[in-house]
Parts: C-alpha cells; sequence; structure tokens
C-alpha cells in the first residue's frame, strides 16, 4: 500500500507515517509538495478544509498513489479572537474520501493581529519568539502548551480522524 503526503513538512510526514504504521503496517509513506490552492494561510473552517481535500487529491494523482493525504492549518477570527484550525482529508484511489478536524486553539493577539494584516502564523510566531520554522516543529500548539501537544501529535489525531471511514468500511461504505 503507498500512502502519498502532500507536503514536504517533516511534522505533518511523521504525523501520516505515526498513524499509518499503525493501522495499516505494511503502508510506505512518501511525501510530495502540491499546492493547496487556497491562500497562504487559509481562514475559516471551508478554506482550510477545501485545501486539505486539495492537496489530498493533487498528491494522489501525482504520486499514483493507494491513498493520498492533505493536511492544512488555518485561522478562524470569532470577534478580536483569532483561532487555529486543522483539518486533514484523505482520497482512495478508487474514490472514496475522508475528512478529518482537528484541535481549535487561541492564538495571542498580536499574532491574530498579524493574520488580519495578511501574515502567515507560523513566520509570526517565528517573530514574537525568535525562533525558525515553529511549523516544521513543536509549532504554536507546543509552544502555547508548554510541549503538552506538539505538532506532529495534533495531526495525528486530523488523520486518524480522517482515516475511520477506510478502517471501518463496513458501517460507512454499505
Amino acid at each position: 500500500m503507498r500512502v502519498a503526503v502532500g507536503s514536504s513538512n517533516p511534522v505533518k510526514v511523521g504525523a501520516v507515517r505515526r498513524v499509518f504504521a499503525q493501522a495499516f503496517p505494511e503502508a510506505e509513506v512518501v511525501s510530495l509538495e502540491v499546492a493547496s490552492r487556497v491562500a497562504e494561510q487559509p481562514v475559516g473552517e471551508a478554506e482550510t478544509q477545501r485545501g486539505a481535500v486539495n492537496r489530498a487529491q493533487a498528491v494522489l494523482e501525482a504520486a499514483g498513489a493507494d491513498f493520498g493525504v492533505g493536511l492544512e492549518g488555518g485561522v478562524l477570527f470569532a470577534g478580536e479572537e483569532c483561532w487555529m484550525i486543522q483539518f486533514g482529508a484523505i482520497v482512495h484511489r478508487d474514490g472514496r474520501s475522508g475528512v478529518g478536524q482537528g484541535v481549535r486553539f487561541l492564538l495571542p493577539p498580536v499574532v491574530g493581529e498579524g493574520v488580519r494584516a495578511g501574515g502567515e502564523v507560523g513566520p509570526l510566531m517565528d517573530g514574537m519568539l525568535g525562533t525558525k520554522d515553529i511549523k516544521k516543529k513543536a509549532g504554536a500548539i507546543g509552544y502555547l502548551t508548554g510541549g503538552l501537544v506538539v505538532r506532529e501529535e495534533m495531526y495525528a489525531h486530523v488523520v486518524a480522524a480522517a482515516l475511520v471511514r477506510f478502517l471501518h468500511t463496513e458501517l460507512y461504505d454499505a
């Protein structure tokens, strides 16, 4: 079984490897950069989910895989607050698909202001913290929770949620 991830980000690839290794030990996971065809910093649930689905479909075709996996982080505004959200999509070569959503957590006001001005969460967090490529490491969630939850673990939950229909086909494809 060949599984292709639509990103070269080690956190996203690691999350997919982790989940598929448990669910399907025979899975070979490869990564390939593909376009999300949404904004660099998606805003709202619809755009973030669309980015994940677009990545999953694009990598499935580009890699000739059995499963294509797309992961996308976005933001959601609620009044003055800015929340981080994540979506994952898994597309099988037979056309079936699954979608999962991750945790929602509040970003610091200065990051929210930066996103409203056109910035992206990762670089804004790096600028605030003096870090480099936080989104390829523990992520904003890792910093904000003091390591209680890190980005790879968070995305592993998203992948697992998107995978449910493939783990229980008798419940979803009957």
